[in-house]
């Protein structure tokens, strides 16, 4: 392996998004994008990288629509728990046939089918080279798979988040429907709060930034970008405090 080749993360966790897993179909798991991604995560941990996942549950079920639609909050976000447990066993399935050791751990247990979240037990899974896919996001309603993503990530002492979206980076509007939007490569937490960026909930910036997690936005429907930033590579937004005079903000 070159110098170049080498990653520079050594424990990531990936967010994705359920709608990642939707690929050519109009909602549900395509097994052919779930395929895909489970190449792209092989190819990290292939790097030497420890990879751990956090997927939402959006193309299934989302607890804020549920909500808006007439079931009590807490009801609708257990229902979007639930659905982001059938996406990690979907994505474990695939990382299989892609031969990468996989464990799921489940915030609300499912002795059944998959492993209860255990902090320790999941970090040593990780030093293992297994892939830990987190589920259920934190086990509570009211909370996002965003702030489950921040907070997994700090209990596994991650070197960073890497936000795997429909687009390559943050940008100050949706690039789809503004063809003049701004794209960043470089932003601080405050600046995406300040900005109402929406890259990720508040809460889950806030947790990254007090504890010093690089959030870095990437599209996971480019070949290979998941790989490729990790080295420092392709085309991304990193977001990471300000950086003190005379320091590179790296």
């Amino acid at each position: 392996m070159t110098e170049r080749s080498q990653p520079r993360f050594e424990r990531v966790l990936l967010k994705l998004s359920g709608e990642a897993l939707i690929g050519t179909e109009a909602f549900g798991i395509d097994t052919e994008a779930v395929d895909r991604i489970a190449r792209e995560i092989r190819t990290v941990t292939d790097l030497g990288t420890q990879v751990c996942v956090v997927i939402g549950g959006g193309n299934i079920f989302r607890g804020v629509s549920g909500a808006a639609s007439g079931l009590e909050r807490g009801t609708a976000d257990y229902m979007g728990m639930l659905a982001t447990v059938v996406n990690a066993l979907a994505l474990q399935g695939a990382l299989e046939r892609a031969n990468v050791s996989t464990r799921v751990q489940s915030a609300i247990p499912m002795h059944t089918i998959c492993e209860p979240y255990i902090r320790r037990r999941a970090a040593r899974h990780m030093e293992k080279g297994r892939v830990v896919i987190f589920a259920a996001g934190t086990g509570n309603p009211y909370f996002t798979t965003d702030t489950a993503a921040a907070l997994r990530a700090t209990e596994m002492n991650c070197d960073g988040i890497f936000k795997g979206t429909q687009v390559d980076g943050v940008y100050s509007a949706d690039p789809h429907k503004v063809a003049d939007a701004e794209r960043y490569d470089r932003l601080s937490y405050l600046e995406v709060l300040s900005k109402d960026l929406r890259v990720m909930d508040a809460s889950a910036i806030s947790l990254a930034r007090e504890n010093r997690i690089p959030i870095v936005v990437f599209s996971i429907h480019n070949p290979d970008a998941f790989a490729d930033v990790i080295k420092g590579a392709g085309t991304y937004t990193i977001i990471n405090e300000e950086p003190q005079e005379g320091q590179s903000n790296v």
